[in-house]
């Protein structure tokens, strides 16, 4: 069996020892503040992205990986005929980059690359990176490491809290008279993954609140939830993603968790005070 090379990219959220740990090479999409550009967790680290954030009117803007970079990589790894690539990319209801990634696939012309659609975000994205890592680390053959990816994909759920409607608004995602009222009236948004693009689930009146549907609409879907691994992302609120452990273990009796914070990727798009849980479906 040939050695296998797990890509992801860096919507994957997952901190650099798990990355050193099992190998995993990241694509960096950039983020772009103020006519700079950054590669999160390379060259800004959340806290300092988010404190950029804070100055008023600033807009964060992000870029798919460029196509021309994937094919150089690729074409390095395929110069040793012992080597498969499995690349885990980011949703591609959200980015353009599994798009970027399949057209650098062809362009190689190699049958060893496979480019997989992960239909998902953060921590919920890099569960599915782990699980695949994992398997590779077990010497399971590249079927059955595909296999285990496939199962996340169609398991994984994407269950998160927007922290206000400051970013959205400034994304275009509301207008300025809803951000006013939604931020009034501290109405949070719960927001889901389906098929790989964010929609809509529902409203509630205040973080608490938010919080304890987190609580119910896992209960409903969630399989074994004690003894699964529970993703927890946040932006710049470390307690706040720790109450959110907290109220799961207590709820659940759950011990295992990956908790780590949004980089400026994803962070761009939904601002400070996010929490996301990331759970598998029955």
């Amino acid at each position: 069996m040939g050695r296998i090379i797990l890509y992801a990219d860096n919507a994957c959220d997952l901190d650099r020892d798990i990355l050193v740990k099992y190998g995993i090479k990241l694509f960096y999409m950039t983020t772009m503040i103020k006519g700079r550009t950054y590669m999160d967790r390379l060259t800004i680290s959340p806290p300092e992205f988010y404190q950029l954030l804070e100055e008023p009117g600033i807009v964060a803007t992000t870029s798919q990986v460029n196509t021309a970079s994937m094919q150089m990589e690729f074409e390095e790894f395929m110069k040793d005929s012992d080597v498969e690539i499995i690349y885990i990319a980011f949703s591609s209801g959200l980015s353009g980059t599994y798009q970027s990634a399949c057209i650098a696939r062809d362009m190689v012309n190699s049958e060893r690359i496979t480019v997989i659609d992960s239909l998902s975000a953060s921590v919920g994205y890099g569960m599915t990176v782990l699980r695949a890592a994992q398997a590779i680390a077990a010497n399971k053959s590249k079927e059955e490491v595909i296999a285990d990816i496939y199962d996340n994909i169609n398991r994984m759920q994407h269950i998160f809290i927007v922290g206000n409607f400051e970013m959205l608004k400034r994304g275009g995602r509301v207008n300025s008279a809803a951000a006013m009222i939604g931020d009034l009236l501290n109405i949070k948004l719960i927001l889901q993954i389906v098929d790989g693009k964010i929609v809509p689930l529902e409203k509630a009146h205040g973080l608490k609140k938010a919080q304890k549907r987190f609580l119910d609409i896992m209960e409903m879907r969630g399989y074994d939830l004690k003894n699964q691994t529970i993703g927890i992302s946040y932006s710049h609120d470390l307690e706040g993603a720790l109450e959110v452990k907290r109220l799961v273990e207590e709820r659940f009796g759950t011990t295992d968790f990956i908790i780590s914070e949004i980089g400026a990727l994803i962070g761009a798009h939904v601002g400070a005070g996010t929490y996301c849980v990331f759970f598998i479906a029955k």
